[in-house]
């Protein structure tokens, strides 16, 4: 029985064959593919602890601890990833390829900077914070499966038809 290929997405490509060998070429390709599993562990670790304080009021200092940790982790991939799309696309952001989930990640990026900001300010208490946190924990898991599902198309893109 002859093994059978999905067949690449219609349209435009998302990488050139010139951005696909920049990509492949990249260091910081493998440091984006180090840190998007670490983010998420850091995540899901996170959402426990924010989980169990809404639910029990119990761990507010580690909760606090994880949400700050998952934010230092989304700034650092971030940049790490401006990095990466100026090296395959010639541009920090907003490349064509990437443009909503840039676009996106522009609102996790507030909403998790609200949250330090909120929390270094006093403006919220415990609870509206950890409500906050789980509002920015929810744009998070929307612009990761925005990333997945684009870097799945890549993949199909690039197998032989």
């Amino acid at each position: 029985m002859p093994i059978r290929t999905a067949p690449a997405p219609q349209g435009r490509p998302l990488y050139t064959p010139a951005q696909r060998q920049r990509r492949d070429a990249s260091a910081w390709t493998l440091v984006q593919g180090v840190l998007a599993p670490v983010q998420f562990l850091v995540f899901l670790v996170s959402l426990v602890l924010v989980l169990r304080f809404l639910a029990t009021g119990e761990g507010e200092a580690a909760a606090t601890v994880s949400v700050v940790a998952k934010t230092l982790t989304l700034y650092l991939i971030m940049v790490t990833g401006c990095i990466w799309e100026k090296v395959v696309f010639g541009q920090y952001l907003f490349a064509p390829a990437f443009y909503w989930e840039d676009v996106f990640s522009m609102l996790v990026l507030a909403l998790h900077t609200a949250y330090l900001a909120a929390l270094v300010g006093g403006w919220l208490d415990a609870r509206g914070l950890m409500l906050l946190a789980l509002a920015a924990y929810a744009a998070y898991v929307i612009n990761a499966a925005q990333f997945v599902i684009k870097l799945r198309m890549a993949r199909l893109q690039g197998v032989p038809a």
